[in-house]
């Protein structure tokens, strides 16, 4: 391939993006033909709406933005009922007259110029804080977690709850890829609620049941689901025995529970891991004065054993610099640092020279998720249990 330097193209599910980035310069078509390809059966496996993502595409030539334009013209033709969405960088000037000029002609295809790292075309929840740190942490714990599900039991056909959905990204994906009889998604957040709601319309999941209530005190009947998923969750309730109880009271005897947590102070780094390992320490001393528990990964099994389930099965992984784009990682360290030392730490009554050193770690974490040579990680326990015949 002849280009002044390489691109890439890869297509996210968790946002139903496809993503084009560096600089694409083929003296012919057929010199980008996976590209293409991708980019083809993407647009066709997808309904709702689906997001072309050109924020980092440097430079195009018309070889390349000829090809592209003819197989998104074909796509607005044959689908109509499908939504494409441009989304361009005012940082690339030049990116978003071009495509607007190709959208004229096409009621479905339409650009937006968004420059957040944020999901795609959701601006309305910015302003909440953890929002984008779930969507970007849903994104790259899902590389490992799909394949896990199956050996912890979920498989097509079950009748599925997911409690404490939040902003409804896993069950999405739990929709599409597992295909489940029936999923219902819990939460006790209206705005959070509205939010999956949004996203499952967008990419046309219909069949996701959200449904509003405390997960303490569900208003679900007993013995109703097959497989049951709760997950970063438990670490953040107060009395997670309680919410345990429950999720083992709507599961029915036979299915499985499935937890994931976390234990903070394992997050590691390279350079600077003493630093690194310094300030996740702290995280978790922080989040235990409010009550929180983000070292509860490696107490799964007893937690689990202690509300009745058997059959427990238990792994780990780690969330690396090196799952996909090191940019991601380093974009969920960059929002913890914002919330934890930018809010908690702050509501704590932290001196500034905490929160200086504090915000330390947290730089040098991604530091190291950026460095070409470097390595970061963030580990997660996944474990399930039995509800006993």
């Amino acid at each position: 391939m002849s280009q002044a330097a390489p691109f890439a193209v890869r297509f996210d599910p968790t946002n139903q993006e496809l993503v084009l980035s560096g600089k694409i310069r083929p003296e012919g078509a057929a010199e980008i033909a996976d590209a293409l390809s991708l980019m083809q059966q993407s647009l066709e496996r997808y309904s709702g709406v689906v997001y072309l993502n050109v924020k980092r595409l440097t430079h195009i030539n018309m070889t390349a933005f000829s090809a592209l334009a003819d197989i998104l013209a074909e796509s607005c033709r044959t689908r109509p009922e499908r939504k494409i969405v441009i989304l361009t960088s005012s940082v690339m000037a030049w990116s978003t007259p071009v495509f607007e000029k190709l959208a004229k002609h096409y009621p479905n295809l339409t650009v937006e110029v968004y420059d957040s790292a944020f999901y795609p075309g959701q601006s309305f929840v910015e302003d909440e804080a953890f929002i984008p740190i779930l969507r970007t942490q849903t994104k790259m714990t899902w590389r490992h977690e799909r394949e896990l599900l199956p050996r912890h039991g979920l498989r097509s056909g079950l009748v599925v709850a997911d409690i404490c959905c939040g902003i409804g990204d896993f069950a999405a994906l739990v929709q599409r890829e597992f295909k489940p009889s029936r999923l219902v998604a819990l939460d006790h957040s209206v705005r959070s609620l509205d939010y999956a709601r949004r996203v499952a319309a967008d990419f046309d999941l219909k069949e996701i049941e959200y449904t509003y209530g405390d997960a303490s005190q569900m208003l679900l009947r007993d013995n109703q689901f097959d497989f049951v998923t709760c997950r970063h969750s438990l670490q953040i309730f107060d009395r997670p025995e309680m919410l345990l109880r429950e999720l083992y009271r709507i599961c029915k005897p036979g299915g499985r529970v499935y937890i994931t947590n976390e234990k903070n102070s394992h997050c590691l780094g390279e350079p600077h891991a003493e630093t690194i390992k310094w300030t996740y320490e702290e995280v978790a001393k922080l989040f235990r004065h409010f009550d929180m528990d983000v070292e509860m990964g490696p107490k799964s099994r007893h937690l689990l054993a202690d509300a009745g389930f058997d059959a427990i099965k238990v792994d780990t992984f780690m969330v690396t610099n090196l799952d996909g784009d090191p940019q991601d990682f380093a974009d969920i360290i960059e929002a913890w640092e914002n919330v934890y030392a930018g809010q908690m730490a702050v509501r704590r009554g932290d001196t500034p020279e905490f929160i200086r050193r504090f915000r330390q770690g947290f730089k040098d974490h991604v530091f190291a998720a950026l460095h070409p040579k470097g390595y970061a990680g963030w580990p997660i326990w996944a474990a399930s249990g039995r509800k006993p015949l």
